[in-house]
Order: C-alpha cells, then sequence, then structure tokens
C-alpha cells in the first residue's frame, strides 16, 4: 500500500495518520509465532525449576504471559525485540508492506533506528518492579533523542499486533502540535521522560483505538503516551522508528541499518546473524550510557 496525496496532506497537517489494513495477518502472525515459540520455551524452563505452578499453554497468547507473571515475571525483561532478537522480528523490519507505506514519508532510502520495540502491557499490576515502561507519560520521540537528531526527520510507526482499545492501554495524542519543536522534558523516577508541566501544549487530547493491521505514523515532535492497561489480556504492539539514510539517529551507541535502499539494493542488511552481532556488541559497550538527555 503506498500513501495518497490526501493521506500525506493529512500527516503533514495533524502529524499523524492511521493507515487501515496496512499490513495483513500473514505480515503480523510470524511475529506473533517466534514470540509465542519463546515464552513457551521459557515458561517450561521455569516450570522444571518449580517456579511456576503450570504451562497454562492453553491459554491465548494475549493471555498467556499475563498468567504466567502472576506467578513468576522472570521472562517479562527479556521480550523486547534487542534482547530477544529474533530472526522473524528482524525480518518485519524490513517487511515489504510496511516499507511501502513509511517510504511514502521518509523517501526511498530508509534505515531502521535503534530505538525499535516489541511491548508486552501486561495488565496493571503483574510488572515486576510496580511500574511498566509501557506505559508512556506524555512525551515526544523527539524527547528521547540526543540532540544531534534534531533537525532530522524521524518517522515513529506504532503496530498493535492485536486490537489496542482504552481498556488495554492505546495511545492518546494531541494534533495539529508538531513544528514547535522541542518541549522541555524531565525524567521522573518510577514514570519516564515526560514534558514538563508548564509545557504541555494546548490542544484536545484524541485517544486512537486501532485493529490489527493498522498502523500508526507519527512526527516524532507530538505529545503522546499510552494509558494503563486496565483489562485481563496484554497489548502487544511494536514501537518502530525510520528515517533517510545517513541521519542521525540519537541513539549513536546502538545500530542502526539499512532497509530499504532503491539507489543500492546491496545496502540493505539481510544478515540475521550480523544484526544479532551488531546488538550483543552494542548493548555491552553501551553500558551506563545515559539514552534519554534529560535528568
Amino acid at each position: 500500500m503506498k500513501l495518497s496525496q490526501a493521506q500525506l496532506n493529512q500527516f503533514n497537517d495533524e502529524g499523524y495518520l492511521v493507515v487501515k489494513g496496512a499490513l495483513a495477518e500473514s505480515d503480523l502472525d510470524p511475529v506473533i509465532h517466534e514470540y509465542e515459540a519463546y515464552i513457551d520455551r521459557r515458561a517450561r524452563e521455569l516450570l522444571a525449576a518449580g517456579k511456576i505452578s503450570q504451562l497454562y499453554e492453553e491459554a491465548p497468547f494475549n493471555r498467556r504471559l499475563a498468567l504466567i507473571c502472576h506467578e513468576n515475571a522472570e521472562i517479562y525483561p527479556e521480550l523486547d525485540i534487542m534482547y530477544l532478537r529474533g530472526k522473524v522480528s528482524f525480518d518485519f523490519l524490513r517487511n515489504d508492506n510496511l516499507l511501502d507505506v513509511v517510504e511514502g514519508l521518509v523517501g526511498p532510502e530508509i534505515i531502521c533506528s535503534p530505538i525499535q520495540h516489541i511491548r508486552p502491557k501486561l495488565p496493571a499490576g503483574l510488572t515486576p518492579s510496580g511500574s511498566d515502561a509501557h506505559v508512556a507519560p506524555w512525551h515526544q520521540d523527539a524527547g528521547v533523542t540526543w540532540a544531534d537528531a534534531d533537525p532530522y526527520f524521524i518517522l515513529t510507526v506504532w503496530i498493535p499486533f492485536a486490537k489496542a482499545t482504552p481498556e488495554n492501554g492505546c495511545l492518546q495524542i494531541i494534533p495539529r502540535t508538531h513544528g514547535q519543536g522541542l518541549l522541555q522534558h524531565h525524567s521522573q523516577p518510577g514514570v519516564g521522560t515526560t514534558i514538563v508541566d508548564e509545557a504541555m501544549p494546548a490542544g484536545a487530547v484524541v485517544t486512537l483505538p486501532m485493529q490489527k493491521g493498522s498502523i500508526l505514523l507519527m512526527n516524532k515532535e507530538i505529545p503522546h503516551r499510552s494509558t494503563p492497561n486496565v483489562s485481563d489480556a496484554i497489548r502487544w504492539s511494536a514501537d518502530l522508528r525510520y528515517q533517510k539514510t545517513g541521519t542521525p539517529t540519537g541513539r549513536p551507541f546502538y545500530p542502526d541499518f539499512v532497509v530499504r535502499s532503491r539507489a543500492n539494493p546491496a545496502a540493505v542488511l539481510t544478515d540475521h546473524a550480523a544484526w544479532d552481532r551488531l546488538w550483543a556488541e552494542a548493548l555491552e559497550k553501551g553500558k551506563g550510557i545515559r539514552a534519554h538527555r534529560w535528568q
């Protein structure tokens, strides 16, 4: 799917765009199956170690991890994309249907930023620390990069792997607030990087429930947040960034890589083992680096 001129205009005017039906189940389900297999393997290890009472293998994908974490949350910190580093997830970052949409805003030479997440938002109260990094306060994505990326366009792409609703913690945004530049943020313990109260822009808050297969495109200056999950199921989603090849990502200590190049297709990284190695080395070398700029 390629974006129409009307969709491009809406993105430029509003600072965001929901593209319905951009992805098929055949695009998303392989990632789900990869995570199902990992969770199943780890659940069997936990059961063998006496850390959980049962496998919960009859539970659906959006419930099983929650049931496991109710007994033992050891698996939970292992699931973000840079830690699990599955081949299917790596391939998804280069998904053609996804990149056809992205190309309409970024252009034909595209890198995937290292700011990339697969987020299993647990029901409230089940996270290991009592707080949840997947419940994000009001912030701009421009606010969670280093300053070297400030002059450059970075596209946020948010993808639910199942229905995202107000009950399970969908996103809220304030449209038409881009173009003002970076707002003042600060870092709050237990909350994260958030816009300071006096810098919050005026404007109506829009809640964005989304269906599986839809994707949200967002300007990095649009304030947004995700709300708590008050359902009994997990809200699974991917949170990705794409930008023009050669531009700084604001995370120079983590690996970006080329996902599409019309000028030089050979530049695209297709080697999963190489990507896996890049992340493993970067995570080791990057210990102690402050990823966000705000104190």
